[in-house]
């Protein structure tokens, strides 16, 4: 099977610091991948270098056998771990801008989400809590027909009686020709909908593998090798 993204010997470099080190991963269309490790692993720097908004110091990237640039911006839906929309539009206001700016955006979808998660699409954002901002954003991200989303700590804001709907929300949301890669430190609550999961330490992936073969070969849950691995 084709895989949907590639990185071959992919280094990123801010001056004497390698926040992507020689760095290989390759994921299959239709998996639903969590990128794990510790603060300062590079996780952040990784998803922003695939989406093309950092590029590379050497290596190399393509999504869906394209190289990263202009192009796979059209496969590619990223949600940042920072808020992005200016606080005086309205909900509608940002839903007609993505609509103009991406053509894969689904303008229905998004006001089907955003109803059942009770926002009102004629609310000013700066009459939001940071949770409900970055539920907004989370359902413009979802709202895309992408091949890959890239998905940066989504839930992290959130109050814990939401995290299970919006996770319903990520997984009921895109194709299954479609990959998903969810980067959080709350493994536990991400778990339950995790395909894959990617270790990362220090700019290398350092374990790659099926949330079911760890359960099935070592008995243990992603978030109890996780804290093996990155026992302190």
């Amino acid at each position: 099977m084709k895989a949907i993204l590639e990185c071959r010997e992919l280094t990123k470099q801010y001056q004497q610091v390698k926040a992507l080190d020689h760095l290989n991963l390759a994921l299959e269309p239709g998996r639903i991948v969590g990128l794990l490790g510790p603060n300062g692993s590079g996780k952040t720097t990784l998803l922003k270098t695939i989406g093309g908004i950092l590029t590379p110091t050497s290596g190399e990237i393509q999504v869906d056998g394209t190289p990263v640039g202009l192009e796979t911006k059209k496969l590619v839906s990223y949600l940042p771990d920072w808020n992005y929309l200016s606080d005086w539009m309205r909900v509608r206001d940002v839903i007609g801008l993505f609509k103009d700016f991406y053509a894969d955006f689904d303008d229905r979808k998004a006001l089907e989400m955003l109803s059942r998660l009770e926002i009102n699409s004629k609310d000013r954002l700066k009459s939001m809590s940071k949770g409900t901002k970055e539920k907004v954003q989370l359902v413009l991200v979802m709202s895309r027909r992408a091949r890959l989303y890239l998905l940066d700590e989504p839930i992290g804001g959130v109050d814990p009686a939401a995290r299970d709907y919006i996770l319903t929300t990520i997984i009921g949301n895109y194709s299954e020709n479609a990959t998903i890669m969810i980067s959080t430190h709350l493994i536990a609550d991400v778990e339950q909908v995790l395909d894959d999961f990617v270790f990362i330490h220090k700019g290398q992936v350092i374990l790659s593998s099926s949330v079911d073969r760890i359960r099935e070969e070592q008995g243990k849950s992603v978030d109890a090798l996780f804290r093996e691995v990155f026992r302190c």
